[in-house]
C-alpha cells in the first residue's frame, strides 16, 4: 500500500512538473527581453498567481454563458453556434478575465515604461495557461501536454503579449492627454487577443478539414509574429 501511495505522490509532482514547465519557461523568456528596468518579482508573482485563479470564475462562466446558448440555439454543431461559443464566449471571457487582472497594474509605481506592460501581460497570461494546464493533465493525462505545450500554452502568452503591447500604448496615451487614443487602444487590447483566442478555438472544433489545415498554418506564423514582435518592443522600450 505504502509502494502505491508513493507512486501516486511520484505521478502527481511529475505531473504538476510537465503541467507547468512550458509556462515557466516562456516567462523566463518574456523577463529577459526586459533590459531596460527590470520588474519588481512580487508584483509578477502575483499576476501569475490572479491569472491562475480567473481560471475558475471564467471556466464557471463559459460553462453558464453555453448553457445559456443552448437553450435559445440548440443546434450546437452548426458554424453559428461555434462562432459565438468560440469568439463570443470563451474568447471574451477568457481574455477579458486576463486584461481585468491585467488593469492591477495601472497605477502600479513600477509601470514606468512601454515593455512592462507586455510582461505584465505575459505573466498574467502564462498564470492563466498554467492553471488551465493543471486542468487539463490532471483531467486527461500527461498524453496532453506535449501538445498543448507548443500550441494552447504559446496561444495564451502571445495575446497577453499583443494585448500587454497595446495596454502600454494605451498608458503612453493617458500620460500625453489623449484620452480617446487611449480608449482605443484599451479596446484593441481587449479586442486582438480575444479574436485570436477565437480564431484558435473555432479553428480546432469547426470540423472542417480547411480550417485545421489553415490552424497549423496560423500557429506557426503567429509564433514567428510574436518572437519578433516581441523583440521589436523591447528595442522600442520607451518610458510612459
Amino acid at each position: 500500500m505504502e509502494l502505491i501511495f508513493q507512486f501516486i505522490a511520484a505521478y502527481f509532482r511529475f505531473s504538476l512538473i510537465v503541467a507547468l514547465l512550458p509556462a515557466l519557461f516562456l516567462m523566463f523568456l518574456i523577463y529577459r527581453q526586459d533590459r531596460v528596468e527590470r520588474e519588481p518579482v512580487g508584483l509578477l508573482f502575483k499576476l501569475f498567481l490572479l491569472g491562475a485563479l480567473v481560471t475558475f470564475p471564467a471556466g464557471w462562466l463559459e460553462r453558464l454563458a453555453v448553457s445559456f446558448l443552448r437553450t435559445v440555439y440548440p443546434n450546437a454543431y452548426s458554424t453559428l453556434f461555434l462562432f459565438i461559443e468560440n469568439f463570443l464566449i470563451v474568447g471574451l471571457i477568457e481574455e477579458g478575465g486576463k486584461y481585468l487582472v491585467l488593469r492591477t497594474t495601472w497605477r502600479h509605481p513600477a509601470f514606468n515604461y512601454r515593455f512592462d506592460a507586455v510582461v505584465y501581460g505575459a505573466f498574467s497570461a502564462l498564470g492563466f495557461a498554467a492553471a488551465e494546464n493543471l486542468l487539463y493533465v490532471f483531467r486527461m493525462g500527461i498524453g496532453v501536454a506535449p501538445v498543448r505545450a507548443v500550441t494552447a500554452i504559446p496561444l495564451h502568452c502571445i495575446c497577453g503579449i499583443f494585448m500587454g503591447h497595446f495596454y502600454g500604448l494605451a498608458k503612453s496615451c493617458e500620460r500625453h492627454a489623449l484620452r480617446g487614443r487611449a480608449a482605443q487602444y484599451h479596446t484593441i487590447a481587449l479586442l486582438l487577443p480575444m479574436l485570436i483566442h477565437g480564431f484558435y478555438d473555432f479553428s480546432v472544433t469547426s470540423g472542417y478539414e480547411v480550417l485545421q489545415t489553415v490552424f497549423l498554418v496560423f500557429v506557426v506564423a503567429l509564433d514567428i509574429i510574436a518572437i519578433i514582435s516581441v523583440r521589436k518592443y523591447a528595442r522600442q522600450d520607451v518610458r510612459v
